[in-house]
């Protein structure tokens, strides 16, 4: 064990000081944010709907002309290949050549029609115009294909864009044996029809599609419209219910008069409203506690101050001065302990974030601050370092604020001619600093272990000085540390009476605490 000469102890901050420190964590006051622009659900929900709609608008009426062509085209082509299968029935051989035997009115009827342009034409084996319109193109088929099959293509006569269905035939063979038929001896039939009435019935099919989608499309949005707006009225319901009630009112709201989808919504707000209802009930009894213990030193020092304004004796009113100033010291010790408390709870990761440091330098330099202190009170006070270099992430000032109130718990509770000491140490597996502050007092009885960080918590019968805020601070600095704290009977204590008390913090090493930042 390592003792300390007598040096006088540091400091301790004042009221003023701990009082400005602690303005400006829980009154900081952030910078304005830029304001954002809000997004509203109906019209994004609306972009997503109607976007996609008049989107496949135009691609729907494209599709429907094509399929209206496609219709449209079944039924001349089926025409078209009666035409061609009646004139190749009418070519007949004479002298050895194909000829078409159909009179000149007969001829007049083929060609009659109201809209489109019909041309005929039969060419011989070679190629040689036969009889009909020369102006139909000859086929591009590299292999004719078999006699007596319809065919159709594309082509244009004229610039003009024409249907034509044609067929080879063959004059000079009986039907049986038409199938062997050489190619040379084969002659071509082809009736070609002008596309303007397949063009009209196709243009009135997309009519008859097309102009009731002009008044189902806004029939359409109109109903899309309503069922939004239909759709998002429980959620206006919600919103009007939450700001009718009473400012103090932090009741949940009920689950029930909502759909399901905004249930998760309406429980994640009852979940808040009852962490805020259990802090705005921790602060009023925090703050009804406060005044409670503020009124014995205020009406101490009243009392005294009166009572020397009474006095004419000097031993009197030197007497009344001291309890005065005992009055002032325990006030201003109380206030101490309340703004240290605040500013505990008030910590944040963006506030104070936690740095590496080294504990056993940390602790050291606290317990030398406490050597004059424990010289007045008669009471030995060490301090156990370890060998190793124990890193831990933490805030320096709380780590001290800790250390400081357990000191000065220990240093009140024990006895004169007793012990303190502090202990820094690596635990078995070396994941661990342990921090442990081993006292000879009076020791606290196992059922008082979980009462004792209570606020103003005081155990019955004890006649030390104090607030019962100093274990309310450290419990709340170990919290923000992600650390442990634990009581036991001092183990090197042997006398019944004053069994003694050790606190244990432990703490994470820098390693493993790093590790625990990256999984929280």
């Amino acid at each position: 064990m390592i003792f300390y000469d007598d040096r006088p102890a540091q400091e301790s901050p004042s009221v003023d000081d701990l009082a400005s420190e602690q303005s400006t964590i829980p009154f900081q006051f952030a910078t304005q944010p830029e304001e954002h622009i809000q997004r509203s659900l109906f019209g994004e929900i609306l972009d997503w709907m109607m976007v996609p709609l008049l989107l496949l608008w135009p691609i729907s009426i494209g599709v429907t002309y094509l399929v209206a062509k496609s219709i449209a085209n079944q039924p001349f082509d089926r025409a078209l290949e009666d035409r061609v299968t009646v004139l190749a029935q009418q070519v007949k051989e004479q002298k050895g050549k194909p000829v078409l035997a159909m009179p000149p009115a007969a001829r007049d009827i083929f060609r009659a029609d109201d809209v489109d342009n019909v041309y005929f034409q039969l060419t011989g084996p070679v190629g040689e115009q036969i009889d009909g319109d020369r102006e139909i193109p000859l086929p591009a088929d590299e292999e004719k294909p078999p006699v007596w099959i319809v065919q159709f293509r594309y082509d244009s006569i004229r610039n003009t864009e024409v249907r034509i269905a044609y067929m080879y035939v063959d004059v000079h063979r009986s039907a049986r044996e038409r199938a062997g038929a050489a190619t040379s001896d084969l002659a071509l039939v082809q009736v070609a029809e002008t596309l303007d009435k397949r063009m009209e019935l196709a243009n009135q099919i997309v009519k008859g599609v097309i102009f009731p989608e002009f008044i189902i499309l806004p029939v359409a949005l109109a109903l899309v419209w309503f069922a939004l707006s239909r759709g998002l009225l429980p959620l206006a319901e919600l919103q009007q219910r939450i700001r009718r009630r009473p400012p103090g009112d932090l009741s949940p709201i009920d689950s029930g008069q909502v759909p399901e989808e905004i249930s998760p919504l309406v429980r994640s707000l009852n979940d808040m409203l009852e962490r805020l209802s259990s802090n705005i009930d921790m602060q009023k009894r925090f703050i009804a506690d406060a005044a409670h213990q503020m009124k014995t030193p205020l009406a101490g020092m009243r009392m005294q101050s009166e009572l020397a304004l009474r006095q004419t004796s000097q031993e009197e009113i030197h007497r009344s001065l001291l309890q005065l100033a005992k009055s002032s010291d325990s006030a201003t010790r109380l206030v101490n302990q309340l703004l240290a408390l605040a500013r505990a709870e008030n910590q944040t990761p963006d506030t104070n974030p936690l740095i590496p440091l080294e504990l056993a330098q940390l602790a050291r330099e606290v317990v030398q601050a406490w050597v004059q202190t424990s010289f007045t009170s008669q009471i030995d006070l060490g301090f156990e370092g370890s060998d190793d270099r124990l890193v831990v992430m933490g805030n320096p000032t709380m780590l001290r604020e800790m250390l400081n109130n357990l000191l000065d718990n220990a240093l009140r509770y024990t006895p004169p001619k007793g012990s303190v000491t502090v202990r820094v140490r690596a635990d078995v597996e070396g994941r661990l600093a342990i921090l442990e502050i081993e006292d000879t007092g009076p020791g606290i009885p196992a059922a008082e272990r979980s009462h004792v960080f209570e606020r103003f918590y005081r155990i019955l019968g004890s006649n030390a000085e104090g607030s019962g805020l100093g274990l309310a601070i450290v419990r709340e600095i170990v919290e923000r540390h992600r650390a442990e704290i634990d009581i036991f009977n001092n183990p090197r204590s042997h006398d019944l009476k004053f069994p003694g008390s050790l606190f244990r913090i432990s703490l994470p090493i820098e390693l493993y605490a790093a590790n625990m930042e990256n999984l929280v």
